[in-house]
């Protein structure tokens, strides 16, 4: 478990460490609620990134880029 300070404009840094560990960069996005009085952070990955992961890009066709897109996302965002 880390601390970290809240800053101007209510700006909280996450630090380095875990940054690393989940693989966010500056500018990514972050998914926030309120779990049981508690702040709950989730990354969100950009959806370019996961799309290149997809191991059989060059044969993907838009159609199944955008059901694979929609399955991710309902995932994210479901919880």
């Amino acid at each position: 478990m880390v601390t970290s300070k809240v800053g101007k404009k209510g700006a909280v840094y996450i630090p380095k460490r875990i940054m690393e560990q989940l693989g966010i960069r500056e500018g990514d996005r972050v998914l926030m609620k309120i779990e049981n009085n508690k702040l709950v952070m989730e990354f969100i990955p950009d959806p370019l990134s996961l799309a290149l992961k997809i191991k059989k890009w060059a044969k993907t066709t838009v159609e199944e880029f955008e059901r694979e897109s929609v399955r991710e996302q309902y995932e994210l965002y479901s919880a």
